[in-house]
């Protein structure tokens, strides 16, 4: 299908032109995103875009279960694959780092996130990057739990809830680095900008308008224009 690829923030998005969209910030955490024509009218390991979460578990056979191993063994793209018997709790695996998951991870429950909790529930997003950061022990272990945290200020962002929870000790990107030397165009935006004319995207269209994606982003048009 025709599709056109663009970097927004820390993200390489994908658009297409039958309503699908992909965001990837190139490390661990990829979205889909759907137009709303296709509500109801999908299924999968993604659930079936009802905005009822309650039914997600819907098998191949158009079951609703509640075991996860049932749920996902039933989407086997082949009979021939094995089932997958058991699931490991990455932190009892890894006792050792699961005291260093919590502590981190506690900020999506913290004051940081206050002004969100109310409108994105942070206890499964909490457990999930719990479970991302007692996971990663062979290298990369702080990126899975920053995109963890990354994927709930999303989340807020998503409803017009923006959270600047990066700093220089926790996940921090610094935009300096891609500065030239002696100027200043490089700037960290925690909810990023929407659709921009750039080098990459001449015109300044993109074939569907995304709210603004955090990263960095430079301020190259005023300068041009000047």
């Amino acid at each position: 299908m025709p599709f056109q690829i663009r970097s927004m923030g820390i993200y390489m998005v994908v658009d297409t032109n039958v309503g699908l969209i992909l965001m990837w910030d190139k490390k661990t955490s990829i979205f889909i995103k759907l137009s709303p024509g296709f509500k109801g009218h999908v299924c999968g390991l993604c659930g079936n875009y009802d905005s009822n979460g309650n039914n997600d578990f819907t098998t191949r056979s158009q079951s609703v279960v509640e075991n996860v191993l049932e749920f996902g063994n039933s989407w086997k793209v082949s009979s021939t694959c094995p089932n997958a018997n058991r699931t490991k709790d990455p932190c009892t695996a890894n006792p050792y780092r699961s005291s260093w998951a919590q502590k981190q991870c506690s900020i999506i429950t913290s004051e940081v996130f206050a002004r969100c909790h109310s409108q994105v529930e942070p206890n499964e997003y909490y457990q999930a990057c719990v479970n991302d950061a007692c996971a990663c022990d062979t290298g990369g272990d702080c990126e899975c739990f920053c995109t963890a945290v990354a994927a709930y200020a999303q989340a807020c962002n998503e409803l017009d809830i923006c959270i600047s929870w990066r700093t220089p000790s926790i996940c921090p990107l610094f935009c300096d680095y891609y500065n030239p030397q002696g100027e200043c165009e490089w700037h960290y935006k925690p909810c990023g900008a929407p659709c921009m004319k750039t080098c990459s995207n001449p015109s300044g269209k993109c074939l569907h308008e995304l709210r603004g994606l955090e990263g960095n982003y430079a301020y190259l048009i005023l300068l041009i224009k000047r």
